[in-house]
């Protein structure tokens, strides 16, 4: 649990550098995945960390941002 809040709280962070008319939607995007996902099979944790590193990176990728920003969520998803 204290992983996947660390991995949240990193999202949001990702989601403060996003243009300001998508932070919103993003953000609000976020935390519907998490609170969905918040009782999910312990085997299939990882997937959904590597799948929450995946899409961040898409959407740095979208707004044209530098996937180094999200190194730090690469330790917390890919570890």
């Amino acid at each position: 649990m204290e992983k996947a809040l660390r991995a949240y709280a990193e999202v949001l962070r990702l989601v403060r550098l996003l243009p300001k008319d998508t932070r919103a939607y993003y953000a609000k995007y976020a935390r519907e995945n998490f609170v969905n996902y918040r009782e999910i099979d312990p085997s299939e944790v990882s997937h959904l960390f590597q799948r929450t590193y995946d899409h961040s990176l898409w959407v740095l990728h979208k707004y044209s941002i530098d996937k180094s920003v999200a190194d730090k969520l690469k330790g917390l998803c890919c570890s």
